[in-house]
């Protein structure tokens, strides 16, 4: 039975290096940090920017790795689309930036593997909850406005399983 060792860490996306935290996690273990490194950066170069969590799975006995990329979070993809800094201070009297229903869709579509929801919709329900936390609105709607119309089945269409 080999020896796997799991190194977990979150890494800005397409910008790991061989300093901490993975350097330090990662070199007792004898594996070439480096080529750890590059893979890790090969495979989060589309989350660019962002937090991702990596699990770097090693078999200490002869060496050899299997690396695993989480997704980042709602608020760090809803950043990422709406090309905000970061979400308001005080969501319910500043608004920080909007989504449109395309762009709301696709951060739905990438968290769905990791959600409890088993629908688009629902997902998207999710992640417009998270923008109302951050102040975000959704077609220049406020989150709640938005998820009254996704309950009446306004957006039914463009949130439709593809």
């Amino acid at each position: 039975m080999p020896d796997i060792k799991t190194v977990s860490a979150l890494v800005v996306g397409g910008e790991a290096n061989a300093g901490p935290p993975l350097g330090p996690a990662l070199g007792p273990l004898g594996v070439n940090v480096m080529a750890i490194v590059k893979e890790i950066n090969e495979k989060t170069k589309d989350y660019a920017g962002m937090r991702v969590p990596v699990k770097v799975n090693v078999n200490t006995d002869d060496k050899r790795f299997e690396i695993e990329v989480g997704i980042p979070t709602a608020a760090a993809l809803i950043v990422k689309e709406s090309g905000i800094a970061k979400g308001a201070g005080t969501p319910k009297t500043v608004v920080a930036g909007n989504l449109n229903i395309d762009q709301l869709v696709k951060i739905a579509s990438v968290k769905k593997t990791q959600s409890y929801g088993s629908s688009t919709k629902s997902v998207a329900k999710e992640v417009a909850g998270t923008c109302v936390s951050m102040g975000v609105t959704v077609e220049g709607k406020s989150g709640k406005e938005f998820l009254e119309e996704v309950n009446q089945g306004k957006w039914d269409d463009a949130l439709a399983e593809e």
